[in-house]
């Protein structure tokens, strides 16, 4: 042990072993650090914001039968990453992992992979939030600045989508301010989320049940297909249903369940980490799952299906749903619940970004890097902050135009970003870890032999999943077609694939020469000292 690791709490002394100081204020207990996942994941976010995904694509069966299925294939994606956070537990999370367990090379494509799809789940869960309170402020006749009673109505599509977005620039504004104030009052919003988030579903659940007139059919929940997705002239008995458009539909579940890994990210901030963050991380998407179906089951049963049209014409089909078969005031009432915890998912998601954006920039990777690593009075990474928020606002700018019908494809290529970046982050260390096998170090949360099957089912869902979110989502976005429109066009696979070749780029013509991964950081006064496995000695790169 050297001089400056001497004297430090069982956190820091693992932190100092894995080649960092401790620079961020460790100040969030074990509910903390599980409630920032789970605040993210928010089911009162996804589950209402891409119901129409899975409604129009595939049915009532791609929410009731599906959310289920694809839920427990998460779980082993979080059971395996809940086994790498205990083992090493830092705020650079999964990029930290792979360059571990795989080198530079690996980590710097890794860290890349999750830093787009922070970005773009903070973008995809603000601007949704921003629609959501647009219509709140629509149902109770809000006249300031805008004119939220004519945005809400969709009557002009433009005008609309223009108010949508000039509302998403100001939350991000007041998320990131929260964000750089204190990290103290982000632990405390997140813990509030979760109660937010448990009551608020509670809540809703018996407004469903106790307040529409009629409710739909077990068989019609359970057994019913809806192809609105305009392929096949709307046919549920063809194999390209099957296999093409309810796929299509697996999207409200994966992107709903995902941002779980700010576990990871927040572990330099949280006691016990390497055992709170690994539970942090599977309890999260555990609970969020069986709550989760809850809800969407309760929102299903409240179709009424004389109203079937016109909710599958909605931009978001949930509101419809909530419209036509809720009195005004409970319409409100379940709105409002969902908006405040989409406004919640919203800030935790900045931190979760935030925080990844600080550990590489720490290690040098991100441009600007001297500026995003630099951390505010109250030990915040300000900078990182600013850097997510200003991305987002960028990526989302195509929803500034929507397209003729006013369909939200820009907000579902964002979360198709978000879902392609950060599984494709989350599995690139399991499947290193896989490899390694029984040589891997485990830290006190483990798989135990379990890895040799959970590992594998884990990286070959996410490689089904991101060919299906690649795909048109209508066929106007299917390239030369005679419907062909690039305002419908899912955009998913052309931001990553843009961003990676010039990452790729960048590192075979420069970075591969000076980047050598995560850089040891507990020797302050001395860059060069002993190194942590996987680590280089290094002061960051200048690249």
């Amino acid at each position: 042990m050297t001089a400056s690791t001497e004297n430090l709490s069982a956190d820091e002394q693992k932190l100092a072993d894995l080649g960092y100081k401790q620079e961020l204020n460790r100040g969030w207990s074990s509910f903390s650090n599980f409630a920032i996942s789970f605040s993210i994941i928010s089911v009162l976010a996804g589950c209402f914001t891409t119901y129409g995904q899975a409604l129009n694509n595939g049915g009532p069966i791609a929410i009731s039968i599906m959310w289920p299925v694809i839920s427990l294939l998460i779980l082993c994606v979080a059971f395996s990453m809940s086994e790498l956070a205990s083992a090493y537990p830092t705020a650079g999370g999964i990029y930290y992992w792979a360059s571990r367990l795989g080198g530079a090379g690996w980590g710097w494509f890794t860290g890349w992979f999750n830093l787009i799809g922070l970005v773009a789940v903070i973008a995809s869960v603000v601007y949704v939030s921003s629609a959501f309170l647009v219509n709140l402020l629509g149902l109770f006749n809000v006249d300031f600045v805008f004119n939220f009673t004519k945005a809400a109505a969709g009557t002009d599509i433009h005008y609309t989508a223009h108010v949508i977005f000039a509302v998403f620039a100001v939350i991000l504004v007041i998320h990131g301010l929260i964000n750089v104030f204190s990290s103290h009052l982000v632990s405390l919003f997140n813990n509030v989320s979760v109660w937010w988030h448990v009551i608020g579903v509670a809540v809703i659940v018996v407004i469903l049940i106790a307040v529409p007139s009629h409710h739909a059919s077990f068989s019609y929940v359970f057994g019913h297909t809806i192809n609105n997705s305009g392929f096949k002239n709307g046919s549920t008995t063809v194999p390209f249903f099957w296999l093409y458009v309810l796929p299509l539909g697996f999207l409200l579940t994966m992107y709903t369940i995902t941002g779980y890994d700010a576990s990871a990210h927040v572990s330099e901030e949280t006691h016990g980490a390497d055992e709170s963050a690994p539970k942090g991380i599977w309890k999260s998407v555990f609970y969020s799952a069986v709550i989760g179906w809850i809800v969407l089951l309760a929102i299903t049963f409240a179709i009424q299906k004389s109203k079937e049209s016109t909710i599958l014409s909605s931009s978001y089909p949930a509101l419809a749903i909530f419209q036509t078969a809720l009195s005004s005031a409970a319409a409100k009432a379940v709105v409002l619940i969902s908006t405040v915890g989409q406004l919640f998912c919203g800030m935790a998601c900045v931190t979760s970004g935030s925080r990844m954006t600080f550990a590489f920039s720490r290690d040098g990777a991100v441009p600007g890097h001297n500026l995003w690593r630099r951390l505010g009075k109250n030990k915040t990474p300000t900078w990182s902050v600013l850097f997510v928020c200003l991305c987002a606002l960028i990526i989302t700018i195509p929803a500034f135009f929507p397209n003729s019908k006013g369909a939200p494809v820009a907000f579902l290529a964002v979360t198709s970003i978000s879902v392609i970046g950060l599984y494709i982050a989350y599995t690139i260390p399991v499947f290193l870890r896989w490899r390694k096998g029984d040589d891997f170090q485990t830290g006190p949360w483990t798989l135990g032999k379990k890895y040799k099957w959970v590992n594998p089912i884990a990286f070959t869902w996410v490689a089904l999943c991101v060919i299906i979110f690649c795909l048109p989502f209508t066929p106007a976005g299917v390239p030369f077609s005679s419907t062909f429109s690039w305002s419908s066009v899912n955009y998913a696979p052309i931001v990553t694939i843009a961003v990676m070749v010039g990452v790729t780029l960048w590192f075979l013509l420069s970075a591969r020469k000076s980047f050598k991964g995560p850089i040891r950081t507990i020797d302050v006064g001395a860059p060069g000292g002993e190194v942590a496995p996987g680590m280089t000695p290094a002061s960051p790169p200048r690249l």
